[in-house]
């Protein structure tokens, strides 16, 4: 099995048999007994095991294996294969990551006769990267991953919420590493979160549209909309917030959006910032948490005369930026430590920090929020590293941590 022959075969195949094909694969190449491919749902705390081309019930929720404490749980979040023997001679299973670029897309499981050798581990590994591919190219074409994805049923507000955010929430490369996660409230309030890597720089968006259900989901859409269309023209942050301004006026309803939206230089680590009030994003560095309190403008769709302000952000290699919609903050101080807890949690990948952040809002609300909450969680390497591991994170530079090099403006 080649990485060019499995996609070939995946791509031969209708888009609703990919994975089958895949296994098939498997079975004939390894002698595998079984071979599934369990996605990652919408929260990223459970799997669902997808079954084989015309089994799937679209009509019922899929079956939710919650990742909290399981072998699953451990391949994500270190995002290296697992074997799993237990000495009695019966199958072995073997568990390895399907991701891309650190978006942990889900995993692939194989029950063997034998415990595999080194070759037949590689070989396993080299499949699960193309399934991303595979996965990634073929999502497009069928609602099957989107329902792999539903452990619950989504109200016609969460559709259009989960629309509007980006088809991988998490990214790896040189310079950075970023993830966003969001848990909708009981009745969604239009939070949403977005990010684009181009040549020379890398953007961030978070928004918070007012209200509840449908209407909030349409402020959500239209300002998400204006804010990408501004930045895919080329737009500086400045314009960008001008025309999400204008479009919420416009056609807004009298509605408001706040949100928060930042630029990193890859060149030379240059960081500006826009808050259209929204909540202060926090910044770990040095094992201390701090709120960076920039000015803060008006949220887009205010009637009265006001302006955009573009700011320096001081961002230096080995931060950690944790941005977020109010949603984070409405929990029992005397339950939870947000600050403490983006401490404890510096270890980790930004996506499972991100996850883990999440987890905690909602059982701190006992599962019941009033507003959505969202993170978006964005280590900065620096602009000396040149190559890491997109599914590791791994440095595979020589360089040591340089001194910042982003903007020395202090910040207010």
């Amino acid at each position: 099995m080649t990485l060019a022959g499995t996609l070939e075969a995946a791509e031969a195949a209708a888009p609703v048999e990919s994975l089958d094909v895949v296994a098939r694969l498997l079975r004939e190449r390894l002698g595998a007994v079984s071979v599934s491919f369990l996605i990652t749902d919408f929260t990223g705390s459970s799997v669902v095991r997808l079954g084989a081309a015309g089994s799937v019930d679209t009509d019922e929720p899929a079956r939710r294996i919650t990742l909290r404490g399981t072998l699953y749980d451990d391949v994500i979040r270190t995002q290296r294969p697992r074997v799993q023997d237990d000495g009695k001679g019966s199958l072995v299973r073997v568990v390895a990551p399907v991701t891309n670029r650190g978006d942990a897309i889900g995993l692939l499981e194989l029950f063997l006769p034998t415990a595999p050798d080194a070759k037949t581990m590689r070989e396993i590994g080299e499949t699960a990267h193309a399934l991303a591919y595979i996965v990634i190219a073929n999502r497009s074409f069928t609602d099957v991953y989107q329902w792999g994805r539903r452990t619950k049923p989504l109200n016609l507000a969460a559709e259009i919420q989960h629309r509007l955010l980006p088809a991988s929430l998490a990214c790896e490369a040189a310079q950075f590493a970023v993830a966003g996660a969001l848990e909708p409230a009981d009745h969604v309030g239009g939070d949403t979160f977005d990010y684009a890597i181009d040549r020379d720089t890398v953007q961030l968006s978070v928004t918070d549209a007012m209200g509840h259900d449908v209407q909030a989901a349409l402020l959500a859409t239209l300002a998400v909309g204006a804010l990408r269309r501004a930045r895919r023209a080329g737009a500086d942050l400045a314009e960008q917030a001008r025309q999400a301004d204008q479009a919420m006026r416009e056609h807004g309803h009298k509605g408001y959006v706040t949100g928060q939206l930042l630029r990193i230089s890859l060149i030379d680590g240059r960081t500006e910032f826009v808050n259209a009030g929204h909540p202060w994003p926090l910044r770990m560095r040095d094992g201390q948490v701090r709120e960076i309190t920039p000015m803060v403008d008006m949220p887009f769709g205010f009637d009265a005369p006001h302006t955009y302000r573009v700011q320096s952000l001081d961002l230096r290699p080995g931060d950690r930026l944790v941005m977020l919609t109010d949603g984070m903050l409405e929990y029992n101080a005397d339950s939870l430590d947000l600050s403490d807890l983006i401490v404890r949690t510096r270890p980790l990948h930004p996506r499972e920090a991100a996850r883990t952040l999440i987890a905690a809002i909602v059982d701190a609300n006992d599962d019941h929020l009033q507003d959505d909450a969202t993170v978006m969680c964005l280590d900065w390497h620096g602009t000396h590293h040149f190559q890491r591991d997109a599914a590791t994170g791994a440095d595979l530079t020589d360089a040591s941590q340089a001194s910042g090099t982003g903007p020395t403006t202090p910040e207010r």
